[in-house]
């Protein structure tokens, strides 16, 4: 299952690539708007640093089929083709997907609520689809529950499509899905961070710091013995 941080600030990214396992980056245009720069220069930087082999998806902003097009030839001309591009699984996305993936694009479905825009993402070509987890718990059903029957639709369908799911406000969210082997997830950097922390293993590593050093010596180490 692929790992990626749903965030656009540069210095998060960093910190967060220098300690975990990432894929990639996720953005929307809420995301690019909390930077306050131009969404291009934001974009390339994340690029930069994350380099061509790892996943980058950034998302149209039309709302007509041909505007979104033309936004996706800006958009893997500037970023690179192996850029994704994200799309609202709405009429005019369908449409927009359907064409795109027949010119070799690759494409993230996104702002999806239902298994069947999930299903309609996957047979207009898109090789992910990304249901909104928290999103869709705020509407009073279940996000988790929402996102592994969807799983079961693409694997009965035999789509080569994945699973991309964001949306996580706990980590108990990204746990269970992890569990379930869906194809990915995209995480805020909060989130992430809440994965590893507790108080316990803090507790336990420094019970292992104080017997070493009572056998060996204030602030010793295997260094230096």
């Amino acid at each position: 299952m692929k790992f990626l941080i749903d965030d656009a600030n540069i210095e998060k990214i960093k910190k967060i690539y220098e300690f975990y396992a990432i894929d990639g980056v996720t953005t929307n245009p809420s995301i690019l708007a909390k930077a306050g720069k131009n969404p291009y220069d934001v974009l390339s930087e994340i690029r930069d640093f994350i380099g061509d082999k790892a996943e980058l998806h950034a998302q149209v902003i039309s709302l007509k089929a041909e505007t979104m097009i033309k936004e996706a030839y800006k958009m893997t001309e500037i970023l690179g083709r192996e850029t994704f591009v994200k799309i609202p699984t709405i009429p005019e996305g369908l449409k927009a997907m359907k064409k795109l993936h027949a010119q070799g694009f690759k494409i993230t479905a996104t702002a999806i609520y239902t298994p069947m825009q999930a299903y309609l993402a996957a047979k207009a070509g898109a090789d992910y689809v990304a249901p909104y987890v928290n999103r869709i718990d705020n509407l009073g059903a279940n996000g988790v529950e929402s996102v592994k029957l969807i799983q079961n639709i693409i694997e009965n369908c035999d789509f080569s499509t994945k699973i991309l799911a964001a949306s996580f406000k706990n980590s108990n969210q990204v746990q269970e899905l992890c569990a379930f082997g869906i194809g990915a997830v995209t995480v805020s950097p909060d989130v992430i961070e809440n994965l590893i922390r507790n108080a316990s293993v803090k507790e336990a590593e420094q019970d292992f710091i104080d017997d070493f050093e009572k056998l060996c010596g204030q602030g010793k180490t295997m260094l230096d013995i």
